[in-house]
């Protein structure tokens, strides 16, 4: 395989580091990218394994600390073949390998994330994500930022990172710049932690699709607002198809949890949350409140206690 430069962005030292640390080849590199030399993963720089740097981003201006963590990896990363990926999942043996043979194969890709709830709103959200989300990504070629491999060649790579230096979103960004191929082959990513976190997230989310994939967001309000009226009008039968659709993505992404049976619940829910989150003028993400105005507007702002 080709060179590669694998983006991690991350504050501290996981194991997520140590597993894509371990799966490096000879001529690859781990880039761990924080923002500060005050970020716990800072004090390793002197002791990374063989492959291993430790890169400063710096404070996001105009953007969020992921897409300018992204920004700066992409800036000193060596190698012309890309990936990216994240702290919060696991990475088996033979995962870079594996992208690397998929990008051989059909160029760039990304797998696919599974968002397993860790409080009882993410739990009641895991269906509504596994279809709008991991079903979305699979069909309809967006790029997800927790792994993806591309090059640089495959994309206007300064018009790429002047976006992204406007942005919150870094795959909403990068699927704007790149087509890519989903493969099928999922990644459990634990999610939320608590209602607020979970809550944020969920704002997050569907202010990227609000930018990113406006026309997708708008059939995302209508569906939502018609199965919820149904689910009042005709409950019994409206749950029956709602919970079988459910079940069957779950089969496909193999997932064996009975929070499938939630999707019900979560659809019938789904209008008040966005409306909630749509009308909402900021939200909190890695501990920074951000304000999104438009898709290249972005404010970064103290976080309110």
């Amino acid at each position: 395989m080709p060179p590669t430069s694998v983006l991690l962005p991350t504050v501290r030292w996981t194991d997520a580091c140590t597993e894509v640390a371990t799966d490096l080849g000879p001529d690859d590199e781990l880039l761990v990218i924080a923002d500060t030399a005050a970020d716990p993963v800072a004090d390793r720089r002197d002791e990374t394994p063989d492959g291993v740097r430790i890169v400063l981003a710096g404070e996001p201006t105009g953007c969020s600390g992921k897409a300018n963590a992204i920004a700066a990896g992409m800036e000193a990363a060596a190698a012309d073949r890309i990936v990216w990926t994240d702290d919060d999942f696991r990475h088996p043996p033979g995962w870079l390998a594996a992208l690397n043979a998929d990008y051989d194969r059909q160029g760039p890709t990304t797998e696919l994330p599974v968002f397993l709830g860790r409080d009882p709103l993410g739990v009641l959200l895991e269906p509504a994500y596994l279809i709008g989300g991991t079903l979305a990504v699979s069909l309809a070629g967006i790029a997800w930022g927790g792994a993806v491999v591309f090059e640089r060649d495959d994309l206007d790579e300064a018009a790429f990172l002047a976006d992204l230096r406007r942005s919150v979103s870094d795959d909403g960004t990068l699927t704007d710049h790149l087509d890519v191929t989903a493969v099928d082959r999922t990644r459990r990513v634990p999610a939320g932690g608590s209602a607020r976190a979970s809550l944020e997230r969920f704002v997050r989310f569907l202010w990227i699709t609000r930018y990113h994939a406006p026309w997708a967001t708008a059939g995302n309000v209508v569906l939502a607002v018609v199965l919820s009226a149904l689910l009042l009008v005709a409950p019994l039968p409206t749950l029956s198809v709602v919970t079988v659709l459910s079940a069957a993505t779950y089969a496909w992404a193999g997932l064996r949890r009975p929070t499938f049976l939630l999707a019900g619940p979560a659809a019938l829910v789904m209008p008040a949350l966005m409306a909630y989150a749509f009308a909402r003028r900021t939200f909190v993400w890695g501990g920074r409140r951000y304000r999104w105005t438009g898709k290249r507007d972005v404010t970064v702002e103290p976080e309110r206690s």
